[in-house]
């Protein structure tokens, strides 16, 4: 199979009947078990990646959880599973294994009221990217972070309205960024060491008109998969931006894409629609061919081992 080999996807049915307000950050963890997070109810959400079982609820903050990822090597005080670092509210912080907040380990420069948290993925160094976003939008309000493993955190990329992803290649080279709010989906390479981002040029477009990029990930061949929020579709594009698959999914907001291994699943939204139909807010899967690894962990230190 080369990177641009067309996966095959089969019909969507609803993974439980869970119901959810923002549903985003789908991420299958190396245990198998599949998390996900309702942003604006600030919930945490967890079940086995395959099967039907209904959805544990992790974690409930009174801030927006945008999203998590495990940590390496677990939270003192709490044995057996590990912990997490999320982005929430304004802040990285850490939850331990019940989900209840232990650390706040830092916010970015200019962050406060009127701004959130939103889309985050660790890289496989373990440090934390994540945009910020205005609630009502405000263009240029937006930006992308960097959560590093010292501790520091720095505003990488300034102007957006609202980030998404990010996601990047199988090697950890390229970084794949979107901003909804103007259809755009761009590419930047990676300084592997010192997490610098260069070269940035665009990948693909979506007219605002039919959809916005949404929640993405990478699968193992290096294909990228989008959500399309508004357009009710998933797409999946050769690393070169070349439109590869366009598949219908039964709820109009899909808001971000999970691969495991079996399946792909979509998580969706209701926010904002006036008259919700049956799956909107639903978590959405199908058979898929197409694999990718488990979601990176966070760095150790963050676990309380250095900061």
């Amino acid at each position: 199979m080369t990177a641009y080999d067309v996966p095959e996807v089969g019909p969507f049915r609803p993974r439980t009947e869970d119901r959810l307000e923002l549903g985003e950050g789908p991420r299958l963890l190396a245990d198998g078990t599949l998390v996900l997070v309702d942003i604006l109810a600030g919930r945490l959400l967890g079940a086995p990646a395959e099967g039907d079982r209904p959805f544990e609820e992790m974690a409930r903050l009174d801030v927006p959880l945008g999203a998590v990822a495990p940590l390496d090597g677990g939270v003192s005080g709490a044995p057996g599973r590990t912990g997490w670092l999320a982005a929430a509210g304004t802040a990285f912080v850490v939850l331990d294994s019940s989900g209840q907040v232990v650390r706040r380990v830092g916010e970015p420069e200019g962050a406060g009221p009127g701004l959130r948290m939103n889309d985050a993925v660790c890289d496989r160094a373990g440090r934390m990217w994540a945009g910020t976003m205005a609630y009502d939008g405000t263009p240029g309000a937006g930006a992308l972070h960097l959560l590093d493993t010292d501790g520091s955190v720095r505003t990488v990329l300034g102007g957006l309205t609202i980030p998404n992803g990010p996601a990047f290649s199988p090697d950890g080279r390229t970084m794949y960024l979107a901003d909804s709010a103007v259809g755009t989906v761009d590419a930047f390479t990676v300084g592997l060491t010192d997490a610098t981002l260069s070269d940035r040029r665009p990948l693909f477009r979506v007219d605002p008109a039919v959809g916005s990029p949404d929640g993405m990930t990478v699968d193992t061949e290096g294909r990228l998969w989008s959500a399309i929020w508004g357009a009710g579709q998933i797409r999946c594009y050769a690393p070169d931006g070349t439109l590869l698959l366009a598949v219908p999914v039964p709820a109009v907001q899909p808001s971000s894409i999970c691969l495991t291994g079996e399946h792909v699943v979509v998580t969706t939204a209701a926010v904002g629609l006036e008259e919700p139909g049956p799956l909107d807010g639903a978590v959405l899967m199908a058979r898929c061919d197409a694999t990718a690894p488990a979601a990176c962990p966070a760095s150790s230190v963050f676990a309380g081992q250095g900061l």
